[in-house]
């Protein structure tokens, strides 16, 4: 009996070090962090969007190039989050650690950042 048991203690400790994925409904920090992200890179992009769209609005880039500023600010806090979440997360997509989501927050906020841009070499050249 005691050689069952000694044969079976090495493959539990194996089993308890590999890493356990969340559950479907827990947000763990790495999930809310790549959430905010993506989310913070997406209202970038609407607010590029609408910079490019209508120049001449009030969040355009005809009244002090502010919606061309505040999508590069907030795309470039996307990146960071996105960023941040890919460095210290120790497992692959779907453990819970929110990598899948931080890869999203990284493009979506690239993204913003280049409307962002554009958005702002418009306003340098009409203004």
């Amino acid at each position: 009996m005691t050689g069952a048991l000694g044969l079976a203690a090495p493959a539990a400790a194996h089993v308890s070090g590999q890493p356990v994925a969340a559950d479907v409904g827990t947000m763990s920090a790495g999930r809310l962090g790549a959430s905010v992200g993506a989310l913070l890179g997406l209202a970038g992009v609407i607010i590029g969007g609408l910079a490019l769209a209508r120049p001449t609005s009030r969040i355009g880039t005809g009244q002090g190039r502010l919606g061309a500023a505040i999508t590069l600010a907030v795309g470039l806090i996307g990146i960071a989050l996105g960023g941040l979440v890919v460095a210290t997360s120790d497992s692959g997509i779907g453990t819970g650690n929110g990598r899948a989501g931080a890869y999203v927050a990284l493009v979506v906020g690239l993204i913003a950042m280049v409307l962002g841009g554009l958005a702002l070499a418009r306003a340098r050249r009409t203004g």
